[in-house]
């Protein structure tokens, strides 16, 4: 019979099964069969990679703005910055920092209005980008669309400069690269229910078998990050992904490195609230990133100065 649990996740941060609004695959598009038909936990394999690269992003609506158009009434807006960067795992050596951060500001407006933004005392500056949409909502979702889509370009580039990539999230970037999305929650569970069964069988440290999910060309596979006395048969699972453009056997390498690697770098519940899904490297990235976007106090006090200092221009 069906069990109540109470996620360990803090419930600011959401849950485990939250929506992941990027996939929903369509009915018969997964395919359980392309490692194995005898779908049992597997071990993972620790083939000494040695240089790891986690890459994240974070993103802040810094104020919301108002257009106020005689004609056509208030114009919703936002200023919003984002940060995308890497936290660099040298194994061999047993060191790790950061590597070079990108931070990005834009002050988006709805209803196709492409107003400049006054400069406001900040580096970088606000760059102004109109959406065609008059929903306030979309605001939001084009700044984290412009963040995906730098984090994917940041992982691209370390991945062709020879690191092995985990990019927190699913992935944006499908080339055949060596970069796997590492993603915390789950919307749906793919799987038919005698599959999931293995997934709930996992111990920390193994994997499924991988499936493909043809309608998003990926492949994918469930690693069990640490056991969770006390948690449902899914607690401390999470999904990774890679691209389908990559060659099967490549992927079956990389599956069972992700399922050896990711347990050693998994959190745990007195330093994280997310725990084990948010990955250590990752959750030192997100403060570092955070910290470069600047005080929040003082970059609104900044976007306020420069808003009532000067009227907005037609760019």
């Amino acid at each position: 019979m069906a069990k109540l649990y109470v996620e360990g996740w803090a419930p600011d941060f959401g849950a485990p099964f939250e929506p992941d609004e990027q996939l929903a695959p369509a009915e018969g598009a997964v395919d359980t069969s392309v490692e194995t038909d005898d779908w049992r936990p597997l071990d993972g394999v620790d083939d000494d990679v040695e240089r790891v690269a986690f890459v994240d992003g974070v993103r802040r609506v810094d104020a919301r703005l108002t257009l106020d158009d005689p004609e056509h009434g208030p114009i919703p807006g936002i200023c919003g910055t984002y940060a995308v960067g890497a936290t660099l795992w040298l194994r061999e050596e047993r060191r790790s920092g950061f590597g070079p951060a990108r931070v990005h500001r834009m002050a988006i407006l709805s209803a196709g209005r492409g107003e400049r933004f006054p400069a406001a005392d900040l580096n970088p500056a606000y760059v102004t980008e109109p959406i065609s949409s008059p929903n306030p909502d979309d605001l939001v979702r084009h700044l984290h669309t412009r963040m995906r889509r730098a984090e994917g370009e940041h992982a691209a580039g370390l991945s062709h400069e020879g690191w092995f990539v985990v990019a927190d999230g699913p992935l944006n970037d499908l080339s055949p690269q060596s970069t796997v999305g590492h993603v915390k929650s789950h919307r749906v569970t793919y799987l038919p229910p005698e599959r999931n069964a293995v997934v709930a069988a996992l111990a920390a440290g193994q994997r499924t078998p991988m499936f493909t999910i043809s309608a998003f060309q990926r492949y994918s596979w469930y690693v069990r990050l640490a056991e969770m006395p006390g948690g449902h048969s899914w607690s401390g699972v999470v999904r990774c992904e890679a691209s389908g453009q990559l060659p099967r056997e490549d992927v079956r390498t990389i599956a069972d490195r992700t399922a050896a690697i990711l347990p050693k770098v998994a959190s745990e519940a007195h330093m994280d609230p997310r725990a084990p899904q948010n990955l250590v490297p990752v959750a030192a990235l997100e403060r570092q990133l955070k910290h470069l976007m600047g005080d929040r106090a003082l970059v609104l006090r900044s976007i306020r100065a420069a808003v009532h200092g000067e009227e907005s221009v037609p760019a």
